[in-house]
């Protein structure tokens, strides 16, 4: 078994950095800076942040920003050099970490 760090980072459908589209700032810098081994994206139906908004995918509501969930496993190293970037790109308290066991062979 190896110990691998597993990431989540809520994120909305029409986030912006720097201009740019939130999701894909991330995955250029995950893939192109980092190298890690794959990024899954789960795009919710609905949800709220802190502020109670809703957020929905349904005919009434035009203007739609889903919640999205962006996931990745690496090794603890990768992912150590990899965070303070995130934090930066990131709404404070939107990525969370913690430790799994991979039973995949390396």
């Amino acid at each position: 078994m190896t110990t691998v760090s597993v990431v989540r980072i809520y994120i909305k459908e029409g986030d912006k950095y720097d201009g740019h589209n939130l999701m894909e700032e991330i995955f250029r810098i995950l893939h192109d800076e980092y190298k890690v081994h794959g990024v899954t994206v789960f795009r919710g139906i609905a949800g709220f942040g802190s502020k109670g908004i809703v957020r929905a995918d349904d005919i009434l509501r035009l203007n739609v920003h889903l919640p999205l969930v962006l996931e990745f496993f690496d090794e603890p190293e990768t992912v150590n050099a990899v965070m303070p970037q995130l934090q930066k790109l990131v709404p404070a308290n939107h990525v969370l970490r913690w430790d799994a066991q991979c039973g995949c062979p390396s």
